[in-house]
């Protein structure tokens, strides 16, 4: 029985979906990343044939993403939806250019590759899309409303697409984590972790473990959301 699944990973040369990517690989799926910058991709020791590097809301490189996977592989079992970034700020401050960036990138791309890999999933009669939602796609906070909107959005959409695809072997899972420590923050003038009183936040490997805990359940089981928290994450 064939056990290796044929994984798509998003945002895959940093943070959670570098994690991803690289537990996969670890354990023997056939994994295709993608992200903008290929010295980090060719980090995951991944075939250089699997890696596509380029701006993931050009939909030339979505149908590239979607030919190369069922050109090579006939199949996609899994795709991980990781990319995405984060915009906040106050009225004065926030950059609405940045903003609508996020927005872009974090909706429309996201629905984009979703809908697109759902509707070959349809046809294999089979598929997991996992989607990085967060902690803010459940509440919203003063100065983060347009990363929550983002997220609420996530969070919709893979709700409508779980009770539409009810009945069939195509999941839709949401991880929900709280604060990770990534590169995401780095340009940040206080870091969440202390702005927050999060003094030991996630690592992307306890996402990592999200993951395998998910691919691990039984054909029947869904498991439509699953929030991460940090042990001192109260707000």
């Amino acid at each position: 029985m064939e056990t290796s699944k044929v994984c798509l990973v998003t945002g895959a040369s940093s943070g959670i979906g570098f994690a991803i990517a690289r537990s996969l690989n670890d354990d023997g799926h056939k994994v295709v990343v993608t992200a903008r910058r290929l010295e980090k991709l060719k980090e995951l020791n991944i075939s250089d044939n699997d890696i596509l590097v380029g701006d993931l809301n050009s939909v030339d490189l979505q149908n590239d993403l979607e030919t190369h996977i069922y050109e090579k592989y006939d199949r996609c079992d899994y795709l991980f939806n990781c990319a995405g970034m984060i915009e906040s700020g106050t009225i004065e401050e926030v950059d609405i250019d940045k903003m609508s960036a996020m927005l872009r990138l974090n909706v429309e791309t996201t629905f984009r590759l979703t809908y697109k890999f759902l509707k070959r999933f349809k046809k294999q009669g089979f598929g997991h899309v996992v989607n990085i939602s967060s902690v803010l796609g459940t509440k919203v906070r003063p100065t983060a409303g347009g990363y929550a909107a983002t997220k609420f959005a996530m969070e919709a959409l893979s709700e409508a697409l779980r009770m539409e695809l009810t009945g069939t072997n195509i999941k839709v899972s949401c991880i929900e984590p709280g604060l990770v420590l990534t590169e995401l923050h780095n340009s940040w003038k206080v870091h969440p972790k202390d702005s927050m009183n999060i003094h030991t936040p996630l690592s992307p490997d306890d996402i990592v473990n999200t993951v395998r805990f998910i691919m691990s359940q039984p054909d029947h089981v869904r498991i439509p959301r699953l929030m991460i928290l940090p042990n001192d994450h109260n707000i």
